[in-house]
Parts: structure tokens; sequence; C-alpha cells
């Protein structure tokens, strides 16, 4: 079940608010909005809410037997590699995913995934940058439509929230490594530059390798060593 609203401050504060009152929130439902007046990022950074973009949040409620519940931004960035994928295939483009929760077109953020908890339910938002893209003072960001293609709204509304039930059973019914095969098979290869800001310390520089049984990342510093990361914002070099 897919509810648009025609404008809020953040879909992802709704669902978090409707959760925390006591309401129950499917898994399969998703609320979409039209305009956003108040949307957050990953590390409080706001968020663009282009018009015509897509603004979307669902719940998942992790069960004992689950993957780690940090594991679902792998799960969300893959359920969005596909349904970006079958749009950029006509113009023999492909995405690439970039640890923990960011969708790239050649270099550029064409979407992105933020994670809040409300209890044991884990909050999903999704913002994809379909007919416009926001200028980041940090880093480039790329529209479907800046590539040519027309996506209308509801049509990817409805593409993600199929992909998005396909990949969460496969979750749970498979367990987390087959996922992070296909994750690293979208992902930048082992090798790439990265500089990582884990919170509250220095930038670390050094190249990608690969990500643990767990779903945190690898870096290999100048000095040979591998650290492992479990949070941090990433920036491809």
């Amino acid at each position: 079940m897919i509810t648009v609203v025609p404008r809020t401050g953040s879909t992802n504060a709704d669902v978090l608010a409707a959760l925390d009152a006591g309401e129950y929130w499917p898994e399969a439902q998703w609320l979409v909005a039209d305009r956003q007046d108040a949307g957050r990022g990953r590390l409080g950074r706001e968020w663009s809410d282009g018009a015509g973009n897509y603004m979307g949040s669902t719940v998942v409620r992790p069960g004992p037997h689950d993957p780690p519940p940090h594991t679902l931004a792998l799960l969300a960035g893959l359920a969005l590699f596909e349904a970006l994928s079958m749009p950029l295939r006509a113009q023999a483009l492909r995405p690439m995913l970039k640890w923990p929760n960011d969708v790239m077109l050649d270099g550029a953020k064409l979407a992105g995934i933020l994670l809040e908890a409300s209890g044991p339910a884990i909050v999903i938002g999704i913002g994809v940058n379909l007919a416009s893209a926001p200028d980041l003072p940090e880093r480039r960001a790329v529209a479907l439509a800046d590539v040519g293609i027309a996506m209308d709204r509801d049509a990817f509304a409805a593409l993600l929230r199929d992909r998005f039930d396909v990949e969460l059973q496969r979750w749970r019914m498979a367990g987390l490594a087959p996922m992070l095969r296909r994750w690293h098979s979208a992902a930048h290869p082992a090798g790439t530059g990265l500089k990582v800001s884990p919170p509250g310390e220095e930038a670390l520089e050094g190249t990608f390798a690969g990500l643990t049984p767990e779903g945190n990342l690898r870096l290999t510093l100048a000095d040979g060593s591998l650290r492992t990361i479990h949070a941090g914002d990433v920036v491809l070099t």
C-alpha cells in the first residue's frame, strides 16, 4: 500500500510519530510525499525536496532470527539499485552502490537512504532524484532527468515498493551472505579510493577492501593495515 500526501515536513518523521503514538504501521505500507519542508539526510544534513522527485518511507520490524537491523541499509540499497537499473538500462547506464547508503551514477549521488529506530521498528526513508538534483556543497548530485530519463514518480514508487518486498523476503529467508555477494557486485570495486569519517574521529583515507560478514566496511590504510568501519561518512576519492 502506498499513501501519498501533497506536503509534509518529513515522511520519516511522520512515520516515527505514528509509531511513537502507538499506531500500527504494516511493513508493506509506504508514505510518499509530493513535497517535504524538513527532509533529512544522514548526519543531520538537509535533503532537497525537488518537485517530481521521490520521497518515501516504510517500516521493517526485524525478528530474532533476522540479520542485524543495520544491514537494512544495504537491503534498501539493493532494492534501489534494482529499481533504478530498469530505466537506466535503456540509456546503457548502470547505477553503483556506495557504502553504507547511497546510490551513485557516474560518481554523482542519485539516491540516498536514512534509517531511524522507533523501539524494535526501523523506519527506512528513501530519496531519489528523479526530476532534479540539489546543489550539494561537498559532492555532485545527479537526477534521472539529467541523463534523458523521464520517470513518473508514482510509477517509480510502485516499482521500488515491489523490489523492496522482494529484497526483504530474500534478507529474511536466505540470510545476509547472499545479499552481501550481490551488494559487492553492484558496488565500487575493491581497491577504490575512499575517504571515511567515522563519528567523532578524524577522516581516514585508504582503499575499499570489501565488507565484513556483518556488512561493515573494511578499509585498507596506507600502511597496509586493515580498519573495520561500523559507521561513517564515505567519499569516493
